[in-house]
């Protein structure tokens, strides 16, 4: 930093309504809960977006004040490189890793990119989410997106072989990706397994609970499955490479910009592919993630599409098609 002034954090809970209801095997909800962290040194502001998440234990209450608790470390110095040992991974770490990144890049009048010797973000396609329902529900809302070249099918347990066959119905060009949210057991994993490889499905998304995925290495996988709930930042790789053949890295389970790029590092050199994921969250929340999707097999950045509306300047989405950040918005 070249500014002496001391850095002050204000830090807020926002709610973005849902387009409609987003419906996964845990339930549905109708709007995105988010945290945001503004840090701010002399005239220069840079700003990170969270989504605490209740799986881990996560309420937008206790992100607020975790987050509020840096105040005098900040003040006092703390910078990036401490912060990972400061704070656990997760979503507070997350909005505040994200905030000093984009504080970093303006105070140098660099992009963040730059500054971090990464090469340039470029425009890329992103998954888009059909939500848990009826075959019927989703063979609808999927037909309304089957222009759409990738699509996350989100699947909830029995029934699951009908509602993928409906969906591959209603989209024929369609690339599909499957996300269980750990809902299937290991007496269905191979027949749900199987239903989707017959739906020409690609990936398959976290089958089975996390802690309870021992299954998956015990059979032939018939096509690629992906850790996501299983997989959190780097020292949780190493012991999934007999279950999973990918692993996704959500900036809200690593705890940040920072981590995600590191262990991104780590998953390729693991040979595990690479899909980047976020919550139902703003461009704000999407736009560090852009730095990782360059090396992604899989993107799936659609928050901002599943919201009634998106934060002003956010990403530009032409399509499927979404484009790096403006540096008013962040980085």
């Amino acid at each position: 930093m070249t500014s002496s002034a001391s850095r002050k954090l204000a830090v807020s809970i926002e709610r973005w309504p849902i387009a409609g209801a987003f419906t996964i095997s845990r339930g549905a909800k109708t709007e995105a809960v988010t945290v945001v962290a503004t840090v701010s040194q002399g005239d220069r502001t840079g700003r990170g977006e969270c989504v605490p998440y209740p799986r881990y234990g996560e309420t937008a209450e206790a992100t607020l004040e975790v987050l509020q608790a840096m105040h005098e470390p900040l003040a006092k110095g703390l910078d990036r490189a401490a912060l990972q040992a400061a704070m656990p991974a997760g979503a507070a770490r997350n909005a505040l890793d994200c905030a000093l990144l984009d504080l970093e890049a303006k105070t140098a009048g660099q992009r963040v990119w730059t500054l971090l010797g990464r090469s340039p973000p470029r425009p890329c396609t992103t998954a888009f989410t059909i939500s848990l329902g009826t075959p019927e529900a989703m063979a609808s809302a999927t037909a309304k997106a089957a222009h759409r070249p990738l699509l996350k099918i989100k699947l909830g347990g029995d029934g699951d072989e009908v509602r993928i066959a409906a969906v591959r119905k209603a989209a024929p060009e369609s690339e599909l990706i499957v996300d269980a949210n750990e809902a299937w057991t290991p007496d269905n994993l191979e027949y749900n397994l199987a239903a989707c490889a017959n739906a020409g499905v690609t990936l398959v998304e976290q089958p089975l609970p996390a802690g309870r995925d021992e299954a998956l290495a015990r059979i032939r996988r018939p096509i690629a499955v992906c850790a996501d709930e299983s997989v959190h930042d780097r020292a949780s790789l190493e012991g999934l490479r007999a279950r999973y053949d990918a692993v996704n890295i959500k900036l809200d389970k690593t705890g940040g910009l920072t981590e995600a790029l590191a262990m991104a590092d780590a998953a390729r050199a693991l040979g595990f592919e690479i899909m980047i994921g976020c919550m139902v969250a703003t461009s704000l929340a999407m736009a560090p993630a852009m730095l990782l999707a360059q090396q992604a097999r899989f993107v799936d950045l659609d928050g901002p599409l599943l919201l009634a509306r998106d934060r002003d300047g956010g990403l530009r989405y032409d399509g499927s098609l979404v484009y790096p950040p403006e540096a008013a918005l962040w980085g």
